[in-house]
């Protein structure tokens, strides 16, 4: 695994990258925002993990830049910042997740598993034989990680929002809680809160459908459902 740390403090750097070699990860680490942003645009990489606060691009701004490139890799944000404005607002602009300092590194390991799991992107040219999930209006391959809606392909999606909806759409019309959802698409080591199935969910429901046909629907109480016979007006 290829991972870009953009991070300011050396000391934090240093701890990470003990860890990252004791798992077997590569890891790059830049102290500067603006550098950080010019290396996710100049190579590819299995994860960015990015720092709230950094000298000439703050990371907040990182993540939005590079969402705004189409750029779908997964992000996780390190901040100091705990409340819950600024979690919600790192998770809208695009991060997949995130880790209040000071944490645990082996709180950060279990993340970073976390948001990559089933992340394996493949460049072999779709096939035949290429397996779907197929509904009225979507086809969705796990093995190529393509969404088709209407026969017109889905190309932004981050690896966390395919997931999600990927296991929804297997099982239409049934309502899963936000904890279930956690558990089964985050992971059972996942130690985010109920904000970050939210936040996935709006920014879902506002890629794949209409405010008029939403596709992923709230049973209050309860949690969501993906059902594709409900035309619905809920925000």
């Amino acid at each position: 695994m290829k991972v870009l740390v953009v991070e300011d403090n050396e000391s934090v750097c240093s701890m990470i990258e003990m860890f990252f070699l004791k798992e077997g990860i590569q890891g790059e680490f830049v102290h500067n925002g603006l550098e950080g942003y010019r290396r996710t645009k100049d190579e590819q990489w299995d994860l960015v993990i990015l720092d709230w606060m950094l000298p000439d691009m703050d990371g907040v701004t990182i993540c939005r830049k590079v969402r705004d490139d189409k750029n779908t890799v997964p992000i996780i944000m390190l901040t100091a910042k705990d409340s819950e404005s600024d979690q919600v607002l790192g998770l809208e602009l695009g991060a997949d997740d995130y880790v209040t300092k000071p944490f645990s590194p082996l709180a950060l390991m279990a993340r970073i598993k976390a948001v990559t799991r089933r992340v394996q992107q493949d460049s072999s040219p779709i096939t035949e034989t290429t397996a779907y999930v197929t509904t009225e209006n979507f086809k969705i391959s796990k093995e190529t990680r393509e969404v088709l809606r209407n026969g017109r392909p889905l190309t932004n999606l981050t690896p966390k929002e395919f997931d999600l909806l990927y296991y929804l759409v297997q099982h239409p019309r049934q309502v899963f809680s936000r904890e279930q959802l956690l558990e089964r698409v985050w992971g059972y080591d996942f130690y985010g809160d109920e904000r970050t199935v939210d936040v996935h969910i709006k920014r879902l429901r506002n890629k794949i459908g209409s405010k008029e046909q939403p596709y992923l629907h709230t049973v209050w109480g309860v949690g969501y459902k993906f059902d594709e016979s409900v035309v619905s007006n809920e925000d």
